[in-house]
């Protein structure tokens, strides 16, 4: 088990929540488990307070994010906002560990189910089996409540961590893995043109997520990649003995790349890649066409992942509201959010653009969607946003 997977996003890791009562021992497990003092251990209920996450490599399982949580019986109105927080964690995790404890387990039993019901797997667990008198009995007892028999752990010696282990592996999800960023877009032997403007949203001496992990797909996928800015697009192409087959490139410059790169080079954004990569591209173009029906008295929420400091050009906070009021007049109403600050009540809007979502799991991303759905509101994101307002989202290439 390594201590340290930094070259992993965390946005690419398998979520792992653990839920319990204070006290229940959810930070003892998560130490007992990682073989590491990960989480701080107090005999003082609810030292646990906000959601507390750390990135790992384990054997069997791979790059984990291990979300450590406060007890959903903490109580008083602090306690209660600690509990929203607990139960919003639910919209990333991949699988769910439920601890049980005390004699009473009506709670335990509810948020079982409340994963369940939201299709989470969810493993029953009993805490601290090492102080039970009749462990077996308790177990059978919760068996009787869910169905389920649960797994008796123990932090001081360590039984029940294997069988905890080969749980979690046998419950990941199928689908976990996620699909290629450059799906059926290049291939072996391929040359890929990365346009990149490295303006002030550009982090000085870093490249943003998403372009780092295209970078190192492309050379997984044995493609020969080459990299420019946006003002040395032309003289790249002329120093290439042929044209590229794939352009991939910022959002925000499709119009001038689009009118520059050579016939039949296909052309995508960073952002439409991970549209695809981790939400719904066909849900996302589908809901751009709700922007040819807004007008002035329409209403826009515009969700970011991010929580950077807004930035002058900020293509969020700054290019795509200017785009839309030029378009549809400066009436138009655009209410911004940022990182997990996403409304509950959505029926007010006629339109919701999300961010790419490189900063968050595809569990995340989708959870929201899901909520457009339910409310039966259209959802886009950038990429596809600047793509159909600039003319062009017939004239790229989506990804499968």
């Amino acid at each position: 088990m390594s201590t340290t997977l930094n070259d992993t996003p965390s946005a690419n890791r398998l979520h792992i929540g653990f839920y319990g009562k204070r006290n229940a021992g959810k930070s003892s497990l998560i130490n007992a488990f990682t073989g590491q003092e990960v989480s701080i251990v107090s005999e003082v209920a609810g030292t646990t307070t906000d959601p507390v996450n750390k990135a790992m490599e384990i054997a069997g399982l791979g790059a984990c994010m291990l979300i450590d949580t406060a007890g959903f019986d903490d109580i008083g109105e602090l306690g209660r906002i600690r509990v929203e927080k607990t139960e919003k964690t639910a919209e990333k995790i991949n699988i769910a560990i439920v601890l049980f404890s005390g004699d009473d387990v009506t709670l335990e039993c509810r948020w079982y189910y409340f994963f369940k019901d939201k299709g989470i797997p969810v493993i029953p667990v009993v805490s601290k089996a090492d102080l039970l008198v009749n462990g077996s009995a308790y177990a059978l007892r919760i068996r009787g409540k869910i169905g389920v028999s649960p797994i008796q752990v123990s932090a001081i010696d360590g039984s029940g961590i294997e069988e905890l282990k080969q749980e979690l592996i046998r419950l990941m999800p199928s689908d976990f893995e996620a699909p290629s960023i450059t799906c059926g877009l290049c291939g072996s032997d391929d040359v890929v043109l990365l346009v990149m403007p490295q303006d002030i949203q550009a982090p000085k001496g870093r490249l943003i997520l998403p372009q780092v992990q295209t970078i190192r797909e492309l050379l997984d996928k044995k493609c020969t990649a080459v990299c420019c800015t946006t003002d040395k697009l032309k003289t790249t192409l002329d120093a290439l003995k042929n044209p590229p087959k794939l352009i991939i490139t910022d959002s925000q410059v499709f119009p001038f790349v689009y009118e520059n790169k050579p016939e039949g080079t296909m052309l995508t954004s960073f952002s439409v890649l991970f549209a695809a990569y981790k939400g719904d591209l066909p849900y996302y173009v589908e809901g751009a066409k709700a922007l040819d029906s807004l007008s002035e008295h329409s209403r826009v929420l515009i969700a970011e992942c991010c929580t950077h400091a807004p930035l002058s050009e900020d293509i969020g906070r700054e290019k795509i509201p200017r785009m839309l009021r030029k378009r549809f007049g400066e009436g138009l109403t655009i209410d911004m959010v940022a990182g997990t600050d996403f409304p509950e009540e959505l029926s007010d809007y006629d339109l919701i653009i999300q961010c790419g979502g490189c900063m968050f799991n595809k569990k995340y991303i989708m959870s929201r969607i899901d909520r457009a759905k339910r409310a039966e509101i259209p959802m886009t994101n950038y990429g596809v946003t600047i793509a159909h307002l600039t003319g062009i989202l017939d004239k790229i290439e989506l990804p499968c």
